[in-house]
């Protein structure tokens, strides 16, 4: 990012929606292969496969070098700031503020992604000033696009974002939800 990017704080904790997003910390690096290393996680997500111990501690350090560059927000999903559940995710990109998450397969079905994706959406306009967030999914990932839906997002027309990831080929649609 720019110089002009503001970096994020040292120290984020978001509540609402029965949820508090907070910092990955060097405690939670024993949770993490649970949560990531999955097939689903595997063939929908960038995330790296398979998940393990070394892939945990990367993934916390990556976290870590995002925030200082104000680049993106990686934050644990949890109920009462305990044990994480999953992650979100803000990036700072040139064609929007793209959010992303990752439930651990224990913890779907209860609505998490979407009050995350919600919670993290209030603090992309209320503090960074977006007047856009955007979702990028694949149109055959239905649990995806009904965490899009139920979080309030509509699907954009705008063309299919395209490529190559673990060796198989994704077209991505854009979903955004607007500050209202």
């Amino acid at each position: 990012m720019s110089s002009t990017t503001p970096s994020f704080p040292d120290r984020v904790e978001l509540t609402g929606e029965g949820l508090v997003l907070r910092d990955w910390t060097a405690a939670d690096l024993a949770s993490m292969p649970e949560l990531f290393d999955h097939p689903d996680i595997a063939y929908w997500t960038p995330i790296v496969s398979p998940f393990d111990d070394e892939a945990a501690r990367n993934r916390l350090d990556r976290a870590r070098q995002l925030r200082k560059e104000g680049t993106a927000l990686l934050l644990a999903i949890t109920v009462d700031g305990g044990a994480p559940l999953g992650e979100v995710m803000l990036k700072r990109a040139p064609e929007g503020t793209e959010l992303g998450y990752a439930l651990g397969p224990a913890h779907r079905g209860r609505g998490l992604a979407a009050r995350a994706v919600r919670v993290m959406a209030a603090y992309a306009f209320e503090q960074l000033g977006a007047a856009r967030v955007i979702l990028e999914l694949e149109a055959e990932n239905a649990s995806s696009v009904g965490v899009a839906t139920r979080a309030g997002f509509r699907l954009l027309d705008v063309p299919l974002i395209t490529g190559e990831e673990k060796g198989r080929p994704y077209a991505l649609q854009t979903w955004g939800l607007d500050r209202s």
